[in-house]
């Protein structure tokens, strides 16, 4: 009887890892530093002024939505599409407010004599919904 009850205790110990190792990644709590805004100069130039390529990426293990940057005096000398990023309210809206999926990234392009320091501002958090908002 011994033996029975120690071949079930493996595998019930197992599931129970498995099960809280995997709820835990669903209630992770994702925050600002979550988003990653990384800037490069492409190396192109708009007549006279500096191309540069901002990359916002999700490094939460959730998809994020309505992701805000903060960008004091954002200008660019180029249309940005505004369904990439784009003024709303007090800071910038990207990627339309659509959900950006765990690890995946979007990329838009700007044109000025330097480049503009971008910081997350707010974001939404979507753990048990649909990405395609």
């Amino acid at each position: 009887m011994a033996s029975s009850s120690s071949s079930l205790l493996l595998p019930s110990l197992i599931f129970l890892l498995l099960f809280f190792s995997a709820t835990g990644a669903k209630s992770q709590r994702c925050d600002l530093s979550s988003i990653r805004v990384q800037q490069t100069n492409t190396g192109k130039k708009a007549g006279y002024d500096p191309v540069f390529e901002v990359e916002v990426k999700n490094l939460c293990r959730c998809a994020v939505s309505r992701i805000f940057l903060r960008s004091e005096g954002f200008a660019s000398s180029t249309s940005v599409d505004p369904k990439l990023f784009r003024r709303e309210g007090r800071g910038y809206l990207v990627a339309d407010g659509k959900g950006i999926p765990s690890s995946l990234s979007v990329k838009f392009r700007y044109a000025w004599d330097r480049a503009f320091k971008m910081s997350p501002a707010s974001l939404q958090v979507n753990c048990w919904s649909s990405v395609n908002q």
